[in-house]
């Protein structure tokens, strides 16, 4: 769930939140943010359970979810807690419910209003109750932004970027009749292992805060920061630029489109372009706004656009006899968003061939890394299963890396101790391990060539350098803002 300001405020207070899932898996860990907070943020007593009806869950499912193997955290205002992974068998299309205590007064929350699904608030410290008697309800989200199941066997995840027809909006309440949400259910029936992140926000737009920060403003946070992400289905948020006075034209929309583009693919990320849904007959619907509609569309559509595929939601929902409008059969009723079967439409235009593959990048051959801060082997230690560290004195498997050219000077680096994908974790808070099974912005570093010949790694996931911290005695982290000798390495091919 995408973060929004102007949420409401809690204190002494139990929330459970239903989280309703894509793939399954054997663990998962959680996100609580506090991006829009004006004090510090404490959550405590957090559980993960199986939902069985309403507020209940099974107590047989029920874990408790340590931060740092502490029962508890305290996040700054404007930061964001990932928690410890714990062992929890998650099924494929299930609910999961999130709880945990708010001891403090929170202020206004950082939330996610438009939830389609019903959560509940009780009083006091009880989290791990079977079911929160006399709770009130809500259909917003507060603080919780992920639920990451974890599952080794999954190819990646496809983050849906858009507004409120990716939110859900026209689906009934609890339905999880949301595209995605449907999109989640033909992968599933495939057989593909494919997670379905959605980041709609209702009212959001491409170029300008509201509803939300702008796609331009939340891209690199809600797509690239997403754990395991491959792809991104850009979808609805131009129809709420259009839908106003004085729209801004087609250009104005496909530079910005170029841009997200642009950073996707710098990323490593497949984008997914949709065309605009029909919205004549709405009360936002202008000429000069059908205009801009039809030129984006066309753009999309035409060669040369840089989309790396088209999903044609409007092909999908147009009724051919009158395209500027919806299919009635699909319409909600407003003019401007489809009912379940219009979602279902949308879901269905989606080829589910874009996620075959392994979707490697091309090699650019075997690398090791020596470190300048210690002369010693950045090493894959333990068979992959530890974070990185310059603690080998001879390359053998664990020593070795594919590089794998990302363009534009970006690289990943996929690990001969185990074949998965160096990833700079919790978006460069944790230490380089090899762990992932796809490229996306945490895995994907910039090759930084020094004056001396030796190289070092800027870390995408946050900016900062790879360092063999410690002078090689710690694992290697991304937390350096300048190159000293412990963020040089040679760079060795074989």
């Amino acid at each position: 769930m995408s973060p929004q300001s102007g949420g409401p405020s809690y204190g002494q207070q139990t929330l459970r939140q239903i989280v309703h899932t894509s793939i399954g898996g054997s663990a998962a860990r959680i996100r609580i943010s506090n991006a829009f907070g004006s004090a510090p943020l404490t959550v405590s007593d957090v559980h993960v359970a199986r939902r069985t009806s309403g507020s209940s869950v099974d107590t047989g499912t029920d874990r408790v979810v340590d931060f740092g193997g502490q029962p508890s955290v305290t996040i700054p205002a404007g930061g964001t807690a990932v928690s410890d992974s714990v062992a929890f068998t998650v099924s494929a299309l299930s609910d999961v419910a999130v709880s945990f205590y708010l001891p403090n007064a929170t202020g206004s929350a950082t939330y996610h209003q438009q939830g389609t699904q019903t959560n509940y608030l009780a009083g006091g410290d009880v989290s791990g109750d079977v079911t929160l008697n006399g709770a009130s309800t809500s259909g917003s989200y507060a603080f919780l932004t992920n639920l990451d199941v974890q599952n080794s066997a999954a190819a990646g995840a496809v983050v849906t970027l858009g507004a409120s027809i990716t939110d859900g909006v026209a689906s009934a309440q609890d339905d999880n009749r949301r595209w995605p949400n449907d999109l989640a259910q033909r992968l599933s029936d495939s057989g593909r292992t494919v997670g379905v992140l959605n980041q709609g926000i209702s009212g959001n737009k491409l170029l300008s805060d509201g509803a939300g920060q702008s796609a331009l403003n939340r891209f690199d946070r809600d797509v690239v920061g997403q754990p395991g992400v491959r792809w991104v289905i850009f979808s609805d948020d131009p129809i709420n630029d259009v839908g106003v006075a004085n729209p801004p034209t087609g250009d104005q929309l496909i530079a910005a489109l170029q841009q997200l583009i642009s950073r996707a693919h710098q990323a490593g990320i497949s984008f997914l372009c949709s065309t605009l849904t029909p919205f004549q007959g709405s009360g936002g619907w202008s000429q000069a706004g059908e205009d801009s509609r039809d030129a984006v569309n066309a753009f999309i559509r035409g060669a040369g656009s840089g989309c790396d595929a088209v999903v044609d939601q409007d092909a999908a929902t147009h009724d051919p006899a009158n395209p500027e409008r919806y299919l009635p059969s699909y319409d909600a009723g407003d003019h401007l968003h489809p009912n379940e079967a219009g979602l279902q439409a949308i879901a269905d235009a989606v080829d589910l061939s874009l996620f075959d593959g392994s979707g490697s990048q091309p090699s650019a051959g075997v690398v090791s890394l020596r470190s300048h801060a210690d002369g010693d082997y950045v090493t894959a230690a333990n068979a992959g299963a530890a974070p990185l560290i310059a603690s080998a004195t001879a390359i053998g498997t664990w020593e070795q890396f594919d590089e794998l050219d990302l363009g534009g000077g970006d690289i990943a680096l996929r690990a001969h101790a185990n074949g998965l994908i160096v990833t700079a974790d919790d978006a460069g808070a944790d230490p380089l391990i090899a762990n992932r099974t796809a490229v996306g912005g945490w895995e994907t570093f910039q090759l930084v060539h020094n004056g001396d010949g030796s190289v070092s790694l800027l870390a995408r996931a946050d900016g900062d350098y790879v360092t063999a911290e410690d002078a090689g005695a710690a694992p290697l982290i991304a937390n350096r803002t300048a190159i000293g000798p412990w963020e040089e390495f040679d760079l060795i091919t074989s």
